[in-house]
């Protein structure tokens, strides 16, 4: 944390707040104006607050303003102390959206109540310390929280899609996290196998296009071929070409959303040779085409 200086020309906002069960909200909010916006909101100790910051960003106040907590595009932060309030105090620069989701404590282990000391922060040992984590936001975690902020369904039905979304979203959270946790793998104890793995996930992001087989890649990369789907699997969480099928279906929506390529000038980009087969591609992935989704957030 680091000292802040007041900032000028502030607005003062509010969330769009939905309770989807006893001490569980989602809360969305869009900053679409040019000025900085403040956000507040009372939270006790008793609460996990999990952050995204789909785009944009934002700084978290504490003490009065003497700290800040800064949260990024694309990243996520969560927040928990059991032993003092930790009330929502936000400064949300111009063209930022986010989504929260708070949770008692007591809902959310009841969640893990089998595997408690699968979340690091519900074990026995850490059950009473503080909790702060920032990450990055996955490809599919992305498309969860854009179906949260472009929510456009029938009102009566909120309530039931935001909770569904919301468990949604922390099953994807947990998920990622915990898959690439180093102190469980074995294989990643070896920092060079890390290395290499690493390097083979730059390689198909940068050959996306047409990328190597995995015979191919483990050659390039030095690794046996079973290694290099072991240690992929350990480190990201998925296999390799589901993994790239994930990031090229997030280069496609991202310039999509940016309006300057049709849908198979998108497809050209990302490897797909035909309009047709992105489509389906995306709408497996999605759950609606190309075109349909570009319509959902215009």
């Amino acid at each position: 944390m680091k000292e802040i200086t007041t900032l000028k020309n502030v607005a003062r906002g509010t969330f769009n707040e939905t309770q989807v069960d006893d001490g569980f909200f989602v809360l969305t909010y869009q900053n679409e104006n040019q000025l900085v916006e403040t956000l507040d909101r009372e939270i006790d100790s008793s609460f996990i607050q999990f952050h995204f910051c789909i785009k944009g960003s934002a700084a978290f106040l504490f003490n009065k303003g003497s700290y800040t907590l800064n949260i990024q595009d694309e990243t996520s932060l969560l927040l928990y102390n059991p032993q003092r309030d930790l009330p929502i105090h936000l400064q949300v620069e111009a063209k930022t959206w986010l989504v929260s989701v708070l949770i008692s404590i007591k809902k959310f282990h009841g969640l893990f109540s089998q595997e408690a000391d699968y979340i690091t922060f519900l074990s026995d040992d850490n059950k009473d310390k503080k909790y702060y984590k920032d990450g990055k936001i996955s490809p599919s975690m992305s498309i969860v929280l854009n179906q949260l902020i472009h929510y456009n369904l029938n009102q009566s039905i909120k309530n039931l899609y935001f909770k569904g979304k919301a468990y949604e979203l922390l099953s994807l959270y947990f998920n990622r996290n915990e898959d690439a946790d180093v102190e469980q793998c074995p294989f990643l104890v070896d920092e060079t196998n890390v290395i290499k793995i690493r390097k083979a996930k730059d390689i198909i992001i940068s050959r996306m296009a047409e990328p190597p087989s995995l015979q191919e890649l483990a050659d390039e990369i030095g690794l046996s071929l079973k290694k290099l789907k072991e240690g992929f699997k350990q480190i990201y969480g998925d296999s390799v070409f589901s993994f790239l099928l994930d990031y090229k279906m997030e280069v496609a929506r991202k310039l999509l959303e940016s309006g300057d390529h049709n849908v198979n000038e998108v497809g050209l980009k990302v490897g797909y040779s035909t309009s047709s087969h992105f489509i389906a591609a995306f709408k497996k992935k999605y759950g609606t085409t190309p075109k349909k989704y570009i319509q959902s957030i215009n």
